[in-house]
């Protein structure tokens, strides 16, 4: 398989895990718990939604022909508490995913050393995604670290449960060695 093809179905596979960690994470919690925030120096998961669905659209509408940070985009507003209901955090979830999937999905081999810039700074369309595969999951992974806080004992791990590594291990080399992506099995374990 040609590295670039095998890169974008990598991507697309990762980022999708990482959205289903996110929506798996805010499924375990009360309507109430998605608007909490600790302190004023810290965002809630409906905030840090809000925050990412911004994002996406900024950076995925017109990603190949227009700089990504939108003049319409008005981030600062992003991080004020504003969502009222799960309904609404989830379609601003959806509105951002949404426009960022059907973008990846329509990217082509041939666009992948193509400069496009974010704030007038260029950067190749690998950079460009490889920069959002590390920016998501950094917000995706503050999301399941305050659902498990919020959620305490009643937390359904989204990955391997405390003290079963030795068993999940034992399971993986009991099988035969295969080429695929670690998400593959995930993705269907948390569905």
């Amino acid at each position: 398989m040609e590295a670039t093809v095998s890169y974008l179905e990598s991507v697309k596979k990762q980022f999708l895990y990482y959205k289903m960690l996110g929506e798996k994470a805010f499924g375990q919690l009360e309507s109430e718990q998605l608007f909490v925030s600790l302190n004023e120096n810290t965002n809630s998961i409906a905030v840090i939604v809000k925050h990412l669905s911004g994002n996406m659209l900024s950076r995925w509408t017109d990603f190949l022909t227009t700089d990504g940070e939108k003049e319409w985009r008005n981030r600062d507003d992003e991080f004020e508490d504003t969502i009222q209901t799960k309904e609404e955090l989830i379609a601003f979830w959806n509105q951002g995913w949404d426009c960022f999937l059907t973008t990846l999905e329509s990217l082509e081999t041939n666009h992948l050393s193509q400069i496009i810039y974010i704030r007038n700074e260029g950067h190749t369309v690998i950079e460009a995604i490889n920069r959002q595969l590390a920016h998501y999951p950094y917000h995706i992974g503050q999301i399941v670290f305050y659902a498990k806080l919020l959620k305490k004992n009643e937390w359904n791990s989204l990955s391997i449960p405390k003290n079963k590594s030795s068993s999940y291990n034992a399971d993986k080399f009991s099988k035969e060695k295969t080429i695929k992506n670690f998400t593959d099995e995930e993705l269907k374990r948390l569905q």
